[in-house]
C-alpha cells in the first residue's frame, strides 16, 4: 500500500481541554478574526482566560457588536461586569475596522492599533506574526475563522497549515475554533489527543468543561496524500490512503469510552472534533 512503509519517529501530546480552561501551564493568546460570533458563551471563557486578546482589524466590530448587545449596555456598550473591553491589540489594513469600534478600545481599554498596509498577507496572518513576535511559542487560539464565505474558510485553514512548519511545533501551536468545532494541523508522526479529562475542575466558566467534545471527527490531508492509522474511533483504519479525490476520513466517531484518540499519519494532516451544543453542557 502505497507510503505504509514509511516510519513514523515521532510522537506528540495534545490536551486541548487543558488549553481551552486555562489550565496552568497552557496559556494562549486569542486572535479573534472577523466573523460573527455565535456562541458567545464559548467567548467568554476564552477571553476571560487568554494571556492577550488581539482582533484581526474587523474582528473588534465583532466583540464590538457583543459589548453593544449587552442586556445592561443601555446607554454605553461598556457594562460594568466587564465582558469584552479589555482588548490588548488590533491589527490589519484596518480596510474593516468602523471608526466606532477604534474609538471604543482605544478609549476604554487604551488598545493599540497597529496598520500594517501589506496587501500580500491577511489580516489574519499579520495577526499571528504580531503575536508570536510579541509572545515567542505562546500557543495561538483563533476565533471565528470557519464561518461566512467558503473561500475566507479556506484561507484561514490555509494560513493555519502554513504557520505550523515546525514537526515539532516550536512556534506553538494553533487551534481554530468555531461555535462547533476544534481544528488543529497534525505534523507528520504520531499523536495522542486527550478527547476527554472529566476529573479536571472547570469553575466559573459558561461553556467549557472537562468532556467539551461531541463525536464527530475529522481527518483531513491539507497538502498531499497521507496514509493514517487510527485508535479510539468507530471507524479506525490501518495504513489508510487519504487525498483529495480519493478517500477521506470525514464524519467519523469518537467511542464513548475513548478518552485518548490516537492518530498515526505519513504527512501532516487537519484534525477537527465536533464541541457539543450548547445545551449538553449547560
Amino acid at each position: 500500500m502505497a507510503g505504509s512503509s514509511e516510519i513514523i519517529t515521532t510522537c506528540t501530546e495534545w490536551h486541548p481541554i487543558r488549553l481551552l480552561l486555562g489550565y496552568p501551564g497552557y496559556a494562549f493568546a486569542l486572535i479573534v478574526l472577523n466573523q460573527p460570533i455565535t456562541d458567545e458563551a464559548l467567548f467568554k471563557d476564552l477571553w476571560r482566560i487568554a494571556e492577550t486578546r488581539v482582533a484581526a482589524d474587523g474582528g473588534a466590530n465583532q466583540i464590538f457588536d457583543l459589548n453593544r448587545r449587552s442586556p445592561s449596555s443601555t446607554e454605553h456598550p461598556s457594562s460594568p461586569a466587564g465582558t469584552y473591553v479589555n482588548l490588548d491589540t488590533i491589527i490589519g489594513d484596518l480596510d474593516s475596522l468602523s471608526n466606532e469600534s477604534k474609538t471604543f478600545f482605544t478609549t476604554e481599554a487604551n488598545c493599540v492599533v497597529v496598520h500594517d498596509p501589506d496587501q500580500y498577507s491577511t489580516d489574519f496572518g499579520k495577526a499571528v506574526r504580531f503575536v508570536r513576535k510579541a509572545f515567542p511559542g505562546r500557543d495561538t487560539v483563533c476565533m471565528g475563522g470557519l464561518g461566512g464565505r467558503v473561500d475566507q474558510g479556506l484561507s484561514q485553514l490555509h494560513h493555519m497549515y502554513l504557520f505550523q512548519t515546525s514537526p515539532t511545533y516550536a512556534d506553538g501551536r494553533m487551534f481554530l475554533l468555531s461555535g462547533e468545532s476544534v481544528s488543529f494541523i497534525l505534523k507528520a508522526g504520531k499523536h495522542l489527543i486527550h478527547v476527554r479529562e472529566p476529573e479536571i475542575i472547570s469553575d466559573n466558566l459558561a461553556r467549557m468543561s472537562g468532556d467539551p467534545f461531541a463525536k464527530h471527527v475529522g481527518i483531513i490531508p491539507v497538502k498531499e496524500p497521507s496514509v493514517i492509522t487510527t485508535k479510539g474511533l468507530e471507524w479506525d483504519v490501518e495504513n489508510w490512503p487519504t487525498e483529495f479525490g480519493g478517500q477521506m476520513s470525514t464524519s467519523n466517531h469518537v467511542l464513548p469510552e475513548t478518552t485518548v484518540v490516537q492518530i498515526e499519519s505519513t504527512k501532516d494532516v487537519l484534525f477537527t472534533i465536533a464541541l457539543r451544543p450548547v445545551t449538553e453542557n449547560s
